[in-house]
């Protein structure tokens, strides 16, 4: 057995698992958009940061572009200027069709993969599962920032622990 099969079959965790802890955070952060007034979630901010729709634009640009970009190896330049005609309703859509399509993608990348170095967005060295964490990680960093946002408020935001 070489060592690339002996470190998968020695996983924590199964590619399958690592998707699944995935889209529950997406779903997590699903509903703290939902939890948004419409005219806070594009105007809202605290100390200089963004409000929270261009946080989305963020991981909107990050998940399903890294991921495609991961399966298919054709790099694109990273775009997080996303137009949603300032409606929460197509930032929802657009949450739900990008889960759907990492769902697609996700079913086209080979746990062999995980440990290949790779450069994201002609830009990010890193394994390709040291990637895919840094979406999540990002995806949670920015929710926290919704969770201030929406407490400033007045608005208690879901709890984290219901993925």
């Amino acid at each position: 057995m070489n060592q690339l099969n002996t470190q998968i079959e020695a996983g924590v965790i199964s590619p399958e698992q690592l998707l699944k802890h995935w889209q529950g955070h997406r779903s997590l952060t699903r509903r703290v958009i939902e939890a948004f007034p419409e005219k806070e979630f594009f105007e809202h901010s605290i100390g200089g940061m963004r409000p929270f729709s261009k946080l989305v634009s963020e991981m909107l640009a990050i998940a399903v572009p890294g991921l495609k970009e991961i399966v298919t190896g054709k790099t694109s330049p990273f775009n997080e200027d996303l137009d949603f005609d300032g409606k929460k309703e197509n930032v929802l859509k657009a949450w739900d069709d990008s889960t759907e399509q990492i769902n697609s993608y996700w079913k086209q990348l080979s746990a062999e993969r995980f440990q290949e170095q790779i450069k994201l967005f002609g830009q990010y060295e890193g394994t390709v599962v040291s990637n895919l964490f840094y979406f999540i990680d990002n995806e949670i960093h920015h929710r926290g920032q919704g969770y201030v946002y929406l407490r400033s408020l007045g608005i208690q935001p879901p709890f984290f622990w219901e993925r």
